[in-house]
């Protein structure tokens, strides 16, 4: 079967709409998501009560994306993402519930290959197309363009790393401390599990503030602790940044770095409104926090949340890293900054750690500038 993924244009020169499966055996849901995207003029959907039917339509037309429901009958969500990332990788959109099954279903999907993760509606269908049509869509076009891997399954941490026992002073040789902020969208998951599974147990804090809907982030933070030698949890508001601690900004909440007692902190908020966690809020508050102390890093994701954020850590003498377009699930996110000039280096995603690890004993204004880019 031809992989037209990222071949959408017609020989007029026009682009054919975006070809959407919507696998789920709701047949409620069916016509609310069908509904949503057959408005679209770039949009195209077809759909299937359950995986075996989607296989037979599969054969005749190849879908851009998925949308995908992991509790069906006859052939469960998850067995048929497996089988579609092992044989021919499409871009897949997982639709769950918000119960903790569906968020750990959920979140074990993100491992196995899915890109992104939507909330199936909690109230009514109006209710739905109100306030969850603008994220439903980005989803679904972000998920367009992502470049999916055949497997996201983290491994064990890297052999050598052990797990960090007590916390260590978040402070480098010259008594400067570092601290990491990180951003991420569509593709982060898989992203964040290879970034942090690279990272010993006295790597600097990091605090990330990665697109996901709320009461995933929680189950989460648990599979990214599961699969490194750091301590990471979901942020509560208040904790202390040390080394070998990782906080998950909630999915509800925008997390800031804050001055405290002779160190930092992360606080918790709902203001500005808008996309939470907001990867610009997050990197402004280092901004203040820590200026050149800090190192900011924007990972893959669909449109431009972090780009000036990360412009402002990089003007007040902070490193920054975006991904590259060669690693990059969906390259949206790192594009923005780098085109405004905001990275200080342009990395694959193998050597973002090691990066930043280099970067661990060097800190004080205008250490940002010392690190050579490599630009694309």
């Amino acid at each position: 079967m031809t992989n037209n993924r990222n071949n959408r244009t017609l020989s007029t020169g026009e682009h054919r709409a975006i070809n959407v499966l919507i696998v789920d055996d709701s047949a409620v849901m069916r016509q609310v998501m069908s509904g949503l995207l057959a408005a679209e003029r770039d949009i195209s959907v077809s759909a299937a009560s359950d995986p075996i039917i989607a296989m037979q339509k599969m054969r005749s037309s190849r879908p851009d994306v998925i949308l995908l429901d992991i509790e069906m009958p006859r052939m469960d969500g998850m067995t048929f993402l497996q089988k579609i990332m092992r044989e021919d990788p499409v871009p897949v959109v997982i639709c769950s519930g918000h119960a903790a099954r569906g968020a750990r279903l959920g979140i074990s999907a993100l491992e196995a290959g899915a890109i992104d993760i939507i909330t199936k509606p909690e109230l009514g269908v109006k209710e739905f197309l109100h306030q969850s049509a603008a994220l439903f869509l980005q989803a679904v076009r972000g998920a367009a363009t992502a470049k999916p891997r055949a497997s996201r399954v983290p491994g064990p941490p890297i052999a050598g790393l052990t797990r960090a026992r007590a916390a260590l002073p978040a402070r480098n040789a010259q008594g400067l401390q570092r601290i990491v902020v990180i951003g991420a969208s569509t593709g982060g998951p898989g992203a964040l599990h290879e970034l942090l599974r690279a990272l010993p147990e006295d790597a600097p804090p990091i605090v990330i503030a990665q697109h996901m809907p709320q009461r995933f982030t929680g189950a989460f933070a648990r599979s990214l602790d599961a699969g490194c030698s750091l301590t990471v949890k979901e942020a509560e508001g208040g904790e202390r940044l040390a080394r070998g601690l990782v906080l998950v900004a909630p999915g509800s909440k925008h997390a800031a770095v804050v001055n405290r007692g002779g160190g930092y902190a992360v606080e918790l908020g709902s203001e500005p409104a808008g996309c939470r966690p907001s990867v610009d809020v997050l990197f402004r508050s280092a901004v203040r926090a820590a200026g050149a102390n800090a190192i900011g890093v924007l990972l893959t994701g669909m449109g431009t949340d972090g780009a000036r954020g990360l412009l402002e850590l990089k003007k007040a003498g902070a490193v920054t890293i975006a991904e590259d377009e060669t690693s990059a699930v969906v390259f949206g996110m790192p594009r923005e900054a780098i085109a405004m000039g905001a990275a200080c280096q342009v990395l694959p995603l193998h050597e973002i750690a090691p990066a930043i690890l280099a970067l661990r004993d060097r800190a004080g204004p205008g250490s940002g500038s010392s690190v050579a880019s490599r630009q694309p």
